[in-house]
Order: C-alpha cells, then sequence, then structure tokens
C-alpha cells in the first residue's frame, strides 16, 4: 500500500486502497483449520461409516485414508498458497489458471453455494442441538441458527483480531471435549459390545460410500488459502499450517473413532441415530447426553466463525475485480476486515436458513445444495496447479508439491469421484446450488456491458 493511502486509512479507519496485512500467527492459522474441519461431521457421519465398513478394522482404516487424501490436497494447496499468497484464495489461483470468466463464476458459487451454505447447514447443527437442551417453539432450530450467523458476523467485523480470539477458545474447547469424549469411550463406557467375528453389520461393505462420508467430515482445510496474505512468516507457516492442522484432525478423528467402538462396538454404532450421545448416554446417563449437546454446539459455533471469517475475503477478492460488487471494495485497515464482504455474506446465509426452515430439513438441505458445486470447483484448483507450473515455471516457489505430479493428479482424481458421487446421491437442492451458479453467466455479461467499455 502506498504511504499516502495508509494515512488514510488511519484517519479514516476505512477506504479502498486499504489491504490485507499479517496478523495471523502459525497457531491462529492451525486453530482457524482445526475449527473449520472438526465441525459437525465427526458427530454425525462415524455411524455412517461404520454401517459401511464392514469391520472395526475397516473403520479405522478408512479414517487413515481419510487423513491421507487431505493430507495430499494440503500439500497441493500449500504449494499454490505459498506461490501466490492472496486474499482471494482460490479465486485469485483459478484466474491466473483459467481466466476472469471461471474466477467469477468460482466467487459466486462461494458467495451464494459453497460458504453461504456452509454457514447455514453449521447454524443447523447448532440450532438443533442447543434445541436439545433449551428448546424455544416448533422453529427453535431456525431461531438458534440465525441468532448465531448474525452474533458471529457483527463478531467478524468489528476486527480480526476479535474474530482470531474467539476462533482460538472454541478450537480449543472442542479439542478438549472430543479427547474428553476419548478417555470416557477407552475408559468407562461399558465394552460389551465391541464386535465378534459376524457381527458386522455389512459383512462385505462399501468402502467407496463409506469414503464419501469420511472426506466429508475431513472438509475444510482448504480454508487456509484464503488467510495466506494475512500469515505471518507465511512462506514458511502455511505449509506448515495445513499440515500440522492435518495431523491433528487425523489423530483426533483417529481416537474418537476407537472411542465409538471399544464403548458401543460396531453394530451398535452403526445403527445408532447420535453415536457421540450414545456413547456418552451409556457412560454417564443424561449428564453425559446434555454434554455431548454442549460440545456439538461449540464445535458447530466454531466451525460457523471460521467459515464467515474466511468467506468474507472472496467477497472482497471478487469486488477487486469486478465493478459491478464494487461495493464491497471497502477493506477497514485498523480492523483488517472487509466489512460490506461480511454484510453481504451474512444477509445471504439467513436467506439460506429461511429456505431451510421452510422445508423442515435444513441440514440435508444444504448438504445437497453445497455438495457438487464444492468439489467441481476443488477439482478445478487442483488442475490449476498443472497449468500454472507449466504456463508460469520459473516463478519462484517457497514450497513444492512432493512426487508431481502423481500425488495432484490422485487428489484430483479423488475430487473428480466425489464430484460424481455428490451428483449421484443428492437431491433437489443439488440442483438449485447448480442452477444458482449458472445464474452468474447474465452477471457477469451485465458487468462488462456496464463498466468495462467506460
Amino acid at each position: 500500500m502506498k504511504r499516502e493511502d495508509y494515512a488514510l486509512s488511519q484517519q479514516t479507519g476505512t477506504t479502498e486502497a486499504a489491504a490485507p496485512k499479517p496478523s495471523l500467527a502459525f497457531v491462529d492459522a492451525v486453530a482457524l483449520i482445526v475449527g473449520i474441519v472438526i465441525g459437525a461431521g465427526i458427530f454425525e457421519t462415524p455411524a455412517l461409516v461404520a454401517a459401511n465398513a464392514g469391520s472395526n478394522f475397516a473403520v479405522l482404516l478408512l479414517w487413515l485414508i481419510g487423513g491421507a487424501v487431505s493430507f495430499i490436497g494440503a500439500l497441493c494447496y500449500a504449494e499454490l498458497a505459498t506461490t501466490y499468497p492472496h486474499v482471494g484464495g482460490n479465486y485469485h489461483y483459478l484466474k491466473r489458471a483459467f481466466g476472469q470468466k471461471v474466477a467469477f463464476l468460482f466467487a459466486w458459487a462461494r458467495m451464494i453455494v459453497i460458504q453461504t451454505g456452509s454457514i447455514a447447514l453449521l447454524a443447523f447443527v447448532f440450532g438443533d442441538y442447543i434445541s436439545q437442551i433449551l428448546p424455544l417453539g416448533a422453529f427453535s432450530s431456525s431461531m438458534y441458527a440465525a441468532s448465531a450467523i448474525a452474533i458471529l458476523t457483527a463478531l467478524n467485523i468489528f476486527g480480526l483480531q476479535q474474530g482470531k480470539w474467539t476462533q482460538n477458545l472454541l478450537s480449543v474447547v472442542k479439542v478438549l471435549g472430543l479427547l474428553l469424549v476419548v478417555i470416557i469411550g477407552l475408559s468407562l463406557a461399558n465394552a460389551s459390545g465391541v464386535l465378534t467375528p459376524g457381527t458386522s453389520p455389512t459383512p462385505e461393505g462399501n468402502w467407496g460410500l463409506a469414503m464419501v462420508f469420511v472426506l466429508l467430515s475431513y472438509g475444510g482445510w482448504n480454508e487456509a488459502a484464503y488467510i495466506s496474505a494475512e500469515i505471518k512468516n507465511r512462506q514458511r507457516n502455511i505449509a506448515r499450517s495445513l499440515l500440522w492442522s492435518i495431523g491433528i484432525i487425523t489423530g483426533i478423528y483417529l481416537l474418537i473413532n476407537l472411542a465409538y467402538l471399544r464403548g458401543l462396538g460396531l453394530v451398535e454404532m452403526a445403527q445408532s441415530q447420535a453415536v457421540a450421545a450414545a456413547l456418552m448416554r451409556q457412560a454417564l446417563g443424561e449428564v453425559g447426553a446434555v454434554f455431548i449437546s454442549l460440545l456439538v454446539a461449540v464445535s458447530a459455533l466454531g466451525a460457523i466463525n471460521a467459515t464467515i471469517l474466511t468467506g468474507a475475503r472472496t467477497n472482497y477478492a471478487l469486488a477487486q475485480d469486478f465493478s459491478l460488487f464494487r461495493f464491497m471494495r471497502n477493506w477497514q485497515y485498523q480492523k483488517s476486515t472487509p466489512s460490506m464482504a461480511f454484510l453481504l455474506q451474512g444477509a445471504i446465509s439467513l436467506a439460506l436458513v429461511a429456505l431451510g426452515s421452510i422445508t423442515r430439513n435444513g441440514f440435508e438441505t444444504m448438504v445437497d445444495y453445497t455438495a457438487p458445486v464444492f468439489w467441481f470447483f476443488f477439482l478445478l484448483s487442483g488442475i490449476s496447479l498443472f497449468i500454472l507450473r507449466m504456463r508460469e515455471p520459473h516463478i519462484s516457489r517457497p514450497f513444492q508439491v512432493p512426487l508431481y505430479p502423481w500425488l495432484p493428479l490422485l487428489f484430483c482424481l479423488v475430487c473428480g469421484y466425489l464430484l460424481y458421487s455428490s451428483l449421484a446421491h443428492t437431491g433437489v437442492g443439488a440442483i438449485v446450488g447448480v442452477v444458482a451458479v449458472i445464474c452468474a453467466i447474465p452477471l457477469l455479461y451485465l458487468d462488462r456491458y456496464l463498466f468495462r467499455n467506460r
């Protein structure tokens, strides 16, 4: 930033010339990634994985494979993020690799479908579980969901420091709570349900379907790309934060599933509607069930806060290139926040909460709405690594993916498989999400017509 622009930002606290500054330490980045990934999935999907795994060993192996796939993806993103640190994350990579049209579609999809849908999805999880403790009537879950979005959006508008300290606190509480569940599952719960030969719910197993649920639970580590311009000592800390986060998450997921298997056994685990609550109820009675509801609520809040924090960064990057969205170019330098981008993201998320309330099936609707679009652009991000390697061979790359091109190719194949699976196994919500992205095409040409020739 120029000196005069910085002076103006200091006087007014907000200016279009203001830009992101390195404000996040290594620990902050790890807390953010762990907070996004360990959301609600680990409390919902283990039962579905167990039902399709076939054995205790297969359950643990599938979660280990999920960690390995995420690790490979993190290596790819570490190269992109350290080579092209930018507040727009994937938007910036896609623009360099495929041009502004594809980048615009991605930024629109993230603003309308991917990020806002994820925020609404997590908010419904928070609302569902907190309503178990303090119900507010027929629309209790939706009321709690809307309140969480509004409060956390306001908190992040107040400043990056408030947002990151909230995230660090929620992530610590979440991890400690999960470790407590692990200890209880391994030491206190009744192990009479442990699997014996011939008691598998699905003797042959369905590993393909199981992996869909496993990788759903690992999703979110790629959000580190959107804070790459704000991480201190980024050439070293981006890759470290990604790899440390995946290691921590994989370890926690393996331990929690081992606790489920030890405390409930494979059959009961596979048949449970709320596997964590079943484990805690067996170990501690209703007190345990209340505890797990609070833990899930805290986990969802942590994921919502992190998703809100990173999501608005793409909106800000979009506004720099397209005048139709210039109202989001405002960056408050002292607070290190894109305030208008936060407000628009919050408004769209609240609208999706209203949509989920109408369908009375909020969580499932949001999963269908986001999944195909997410995996399509995730695949394009993997392909962009190959394109940028070929197109810009002489650019400095502080971190390079080992075993290139085989590891990035494997990552792209996994993304392609999950894109297919998300289209094959989702409902009407997926069609709505795809249509919402297609609606960006006339806006792209409208922007060119109104502003590019002036």
